[in-house]
């Protein structure tokens, strides 16, 4: 029961994280964006990625079932390169650096860097719940083929019905409200894999939805339909923001806090890698956050600043991980690895304001 009510709440989240994002700011300044984004995506991946091949040997004898090293290589990078974008939206907003040149050139380069992020864990879900790569890459075709679908064919429709109510205007009403939920739970159910979790702690497949990926991703697809045009989008969140981070989001930290076992992390070795991880996703971030930016000709504090704030970590990532389990069941090494990256966006999170100050 309380996995079912986290599923909403996530589904709920990234639907809300979406909604966050503007993709006219990456437009307006997507030369910039698009280096620092890259810059500090590129480092901390193939860090990641590296580290991952002593995991995979270290561990290897605690697979469950076989998994390619490639693809879990793909999802330890994944989960170190990305940067937690709700965070990020925080962190500017309470140090009023939204309208600053700094904050901009951020948030942008913050949006390519989650889209390029969120594409990747679907390349990875893909290709461990699928038998062999053209399958995976038939997922992943028919994941693109119904973004398309919810573009041309919804979105028209669903942006007819908001002005015809007024909801872009005046802000939505109740009714539209049903509607947009709507929507999320119908996209989550199309791309959605299911489990259950058994009573040895594993998870097996009951059944799938359309397409087979994660519920995550319908959900935020349709946050790509939902306008910015009248601060609809603002208004959709301050509605229903509340509900969900403070009530579904504990849910399911809860839900993660009762996945972590963090006894296993239990000799010399394992806390290396530990240490090793949290020093990769520090440094990786802001080494290519901060280099990219200097190459595109700010000056050295900005870049810094750009690097340290590119480095946000938080729920996100335990998103990440999360799915792991419950859309990777058969991934190494019997929650070692799970045990250990999460240790990484809860050391982190607490020392970006003062590494800003």
């Amino acid at each position: 029961m309380l996995n079912n009510v986290a599923n909403l709440g996530l589904i709920l989240f990234l639907f809300l994280i979406r909604l966050e994002v503007d993709p006219r700011l990456f437009i307006d300044h997507w030369r910039v964006a698009v280096g620092v984004g890259l810059g500090g995506l590129i480092l901390p991946f193939g860090l990641g990625y590296a580290i991952a091949w002593g995991i995979y040997n270290q561990f290897k004898s605690e697979i469950i079932n076989e998994v390619n090293f490639g693809i879990f290589g793909l999802f330890v990078g994944t989960a170190l390169a990305i940067t937690a974008f709700p965070v990020l939206c925080r962190i500017l907003s309470e140090l009023n650096l939204l309208n600053n040149p700094v904050g901009v050139t951020v948030l942008a380069a913050g949006v390519g860097n989650d889209v390029v992020g969120w594409i990747l864990l679907a390349l990875s879900v893909a290709l461990v719940n699928n038998a062999n790569g053209l399958t995976a890459l038939y997922v992943l075709l028919v994941t693109v083929g119904w973004l398309l679908f919810l573009v041309f064919a919804v979105r028209p429709v669903f942006h007819w019905a908001l002005r015809r109510t007024g909801s872009i205007q005046n802000g939505p009403t109740q009714g539209m409200i049903a509607v947009t939920l709507l929507l999320v739970l119908i996209s989550s159910w199309f791309t959605s894999m299911l489990f259950h979790r058994t009573s040895d702690d594993t998870y097996n497949l009951t059944g799938t939805g359309i397409i087979g990926v994660h519920a995550i991703f319908g959900a935020f697809l349709v946050g790509l339909i939902c306008p910015h045009d009248g601060g609809f989008a603002i208004k959709v969140t301050e509605k229903i923001e509340d509900l969900i981070t403070v009530l579904f989001i504990p849910l399911y930290f809860a839900f993660s806090g009762l996945s972590t076992n963090l006894g296993l992390l239990n000799d010399g070795i394992t806390w290396a890698y530990v240490i090793a991880i949290i020093v990769i996703a520090f440094a990786g971030k802001i080494i290519g956050g901060t280099l990219a930016a200097k190459l595109n000709g700010l000056v050295w504090r900005e870049s810094l600043t750009i690097g340290v704030l590119m480095s946000c970590k938080g729920l996100v990532e335990l998103i990440v991980l999360v799915s792991r389990i419950y859309t990777l069941p058969s991934m190494l090494p019997a929650d070692y690895d799970y045990r250990m990256l999460v240790s990484k966006p809860i050391s982190l999170v607490r020392r970006h304001s003062p590494c800003l100050w």
